[in-house]
């Protein structure tokens, strides 16, 4: 089996920060630190955009579990969470309920049946993807999902005047060779023609600074919410 960047780059990253850190401080570090915090926004992003009880999940890049056990906390859902780390999964697993699922999965696929899936996420997932490597899995999400599905996915976008930091950040590691991961940037018109090829019937974006649901508490990164046509 070919071995892509991102697995190899996550591999040598998690490996690095076990070896300097404390195990829940590296777990943390490795998905991008305030683990409870985000955790607890992703979950209510999933909830705002329609996700219910009893629906099923892929959490498509889940790495430590950090949407996950904020999923266990408030609502019923069949998990399955993705990754390329073990590492990661086991320390994910050991923290959610027994019936949450998790696997490996290095492959350029999703390992799940079509039209099994009601929601898809994919947090700080695609920014760290080629955008050929963006394309082929959300064609894999679109098979996945039911009728009426939607696939919810942070980005990254130029036009973000909060997201240059990243960018002059990577450039600054860049120079001295020590930047750990690609960082992507995924502009609006890119998403909206990937939808359009790929059959998306709906295309929605969020702001990284909005945050209309509750809590008010925003991600940060930018969302991209693309819907599958209902039955």
């Amino acid at each position: 089996m070919a071995r892509f960047h991102f697995v190899e780059d996550y591999e040598a990253y998690v490996r690095q920060l076990t070896r300097d850190l404390p195990l829940d401080e590296a777990m943390s570090v490795a998905v991008g630190g305030d683990y409870d915090r985000i955790g607890a926004i992703e979950c209510e992003i999933l909830h705002h955009f329609g996700l219910r009880d009893g629906q099923s999940v892929v959490d498509f890049g889940c790495g430590s579990g950090r949407l996950a056990v904020h999923l266990a906390r408030t609502g019923t859902v069949a998990y399955l969470g993705l990754d390329v780390v073990q590492e990661l999964l086991d320390y994910a697993k050991r923290r959610c309920p027994k019936d949450y699922r998790f696997a490996r999965n290095t492959a350029l696929s999703l390992p799940v049946a079509d039209g099994s899936v009601d929601l898809v996420s994919a947090f700080s997932v695609f920014t760290h993807l080629l955008h050929t490597e963006c394309y082929i899995y959300l064609e894999e999400m679109h098979r996945a999902l039911r009728p009426g599905g939607r696939v919810v996915a942070s980005f990254l976008e130029f036009s973000m005047a909060s997201h240059w930091g990243v960018f002059t950040k990577t450039v600054g590691e860049q120079r001295t060779s020590t930047v750990p991961h690609l960082n992507t940037f995924i502009e609006r018109s890119v998403w909206q023609t990937w939808a359009d090829h790929i059959g998306f019937d709906s295309v929605a974006f969020l702001d990284g600074t909005a945050a209309p649901w509750p809590s008010g508490a925003h991600l940060g990164q930018s969302l991209a919410v693309l819907g599958k046509a209902p039955a």
